[in-house]
């Protein structure tokens, strides 16, 4: 499945580390200082009772039972709120002074205090009211209990734990929506060199990446990929000039060539003579071949074909490729095979898109052995697909990214005819159509995928007219 194209954005992963970096940083800064404002509220507290209970010690000392009592009644109604709290109690658990009413159910914490809940807390209280509280034993005849409610010590831990989830929370948000933007505009920033970039690869070499002028990374990166592209169009331009020259000066004199040795082939000679100048003449067909293979594919890098774009329907294109071909394949006891799909439309050149099919499916005749199978066939999705297979000994992997470039052939194909320009010339054509070429393994034998943009649906589809049936350039 693939992944949306925000989730796949550099940027957009940089800032989720970040988040996540920052995040952590967040979270160790806030348990820092949530571990030191409740640690010093809490030394606070025990440090206030135990002062207290030696205070109050050092009283029983001076003035007995009687003045322990006093003092702690005093200290109560000096603390109307009663978060400071006194339980004085005999040995039979009778309340002597305080105000707690009785001795409460409490929890050891193991340091020598208690906890235990507060009856008769304030309505409305979020958290509930906990006591914090040291024991003491008087001449073993009383037992004195000094405490504090922490009430406000947990309303503090509880508003920095909210404070820490929503500081995380509201920072991840941020980070989030600061990131996206940031992976949308870097990404638009990129898409205009992605569409540029995809244009002169269709073959306008003349397309430049548009700057801002803002000085920054993307415009930096736009000036040396434009400075690049004026030296490859410069580049290319020459090579299609030398190209273009040479096949064309060398086209001249050859076509006079093979006029002369027809002339002397209508002359009066002996047989022999008659076939040696019947292999001259094949020779000279075979260099004309040729050089018009290297003319039509320079013209059509050059974007010379692009004018004559129309809306084509490729099912009685394709019929008409097949109707060619049925006879030759007859020849050597083939099947050709076709699986059309109706009502698939393309803004194609219908000649050039026409000689590429018949390229694909001359191959596919010549390559498979007598009595097999060659088939053709169309499938429409998001993209139109036309597919060319054969059953023969098919192409190496390691071979198909190289058969695509001029005169390259395959060692065992080098006694076949054929000048190596057949599938440059067809790869041209789908390029120039804003499409790919795949070659794949047909197990037997290779399949050639032809993958074309589609037109759009609105529209009346041209009418199917006459498709001239060009020779197809000999691979």
């Amino acid at each position: 499945m693939k992944r949306p194209k925000l989730l796949a954005s550099s940027t957009f992963q940089l800032t989720l580390v970040y988040i996540v970096l920052f995040g952590a940083s967040v979270m160790l800064l806030m348990g820092y200082l949530y571990w030191a404002t409740i640690g010093f509220m809490s030394d606070q507290i025990d440090a206030t009772v135990e002062a207290e209970i030696k205070g109050l010690a050092e009283q029983y000392r001076r003035q007995g039972i009687g003045g322990l009592i006093s003092v702690i009644n005093e200290r109560v109604l000096r603390n109307p709120k009663g978060e400071a709290l006194y339980l004085l109690v005999n040995r039979d658990g009778f309340p002597l002074a305080g105000n707690l009413e009785q001795w409460p159910s409490a929890v050891e914490d193991g340091d020598g205090w208690i906890s235990f809940y507060l009856t008769g807390a304030p309505l409305g209280s979020e958290l509930p009211h906990v006591a914090r509280a040291r024991v003491i034993n008087v001449q073993g005849h009383y037992q004195l209990l000094v405490g504090r409610d922490i009430y406000n010590l947990l309303a503090v831990r509880a508003l920095i734990e909210r404070s820490l989830v929503w500081g995380v929370g509201i920072t991840v948000a941020l980070a989030l929506l600061g990131g996206a933007f940031m992976a949308r505009s870097v990404r638009r920033r990129l898409e205009v060199i992605n569409q540029t970039t995809r244009r002169i690869r269709s073959g306008d070499l003349s397309l430049r990446i548009p700057r801002t002028h803002s000085g920054d990374e993307f415009d930096e990166l736009a000036e040396h990929l434009n400075k690049m592209l004026d030296q490859l169009e410069q580049l290319m331009e020459g090579i299609r000039h030398v190209t273009h020259n040479i096949a064309h000066d060398l086209r001249t004199p050859l076509t006079r060539l093979r006029n002369r040795l027809e002339f002397l082939s209508r002359e009066p000679a002996s047989e022999q003579v008659r076939e040696q100048i019947g292999e001259i003449i094949e020779e000279a067909d075979q260099l004309l071949n040729t050089f018009n293979a290297l003319l039509r594919i320079s013209r059509i890098e050059s974007g010379g074909y692009a004018s004559q774009f129309e809306r084509v329907e490729l099912g009685p294109l394709l019929s008409d490729c097949a109707e060619l071909y049925e006879a030759l394949a007859a020849e050597k006891h083939q099947t050709l095979v076709l699986d059309l799909q109706s009502g698939i439309y393309v803004m194609a050149d219908r000649d050039l898109l026409f000689q590429a099919v018949v390229n694909l499916l001359d191959n596919a005749i010549k390559y498979s052995p007598e009595g097999g199978s060659i088939g053709l066939q169309l499938r429409g999705f998001k993209n139109a697909i036309i597919s060319v297979w054969d059953q023969g000994e098919g192409i190496p992997e390691s071979e198909r990214s190289k058969v695509t470039e001029r005169f390259y052939r395959i060692d065992k194909d080098r006694s076949t005819p054929g000048n190596g320009l057949g599938l440059s010339m067809v790869k041209a054509v789908v390029e120039m159509h804003g499409g790919t070429l795949e070659l794949k393994d047909n197990d037997p034998g290779l399949r050639v995928n032809i993958i074309l943009p589609r037109a759009e649906e609105s529209g009346r589809p041209n009418g199917r007219g006459e498709t001239p049936a060009l020779p197809p350039t000999q691979a």
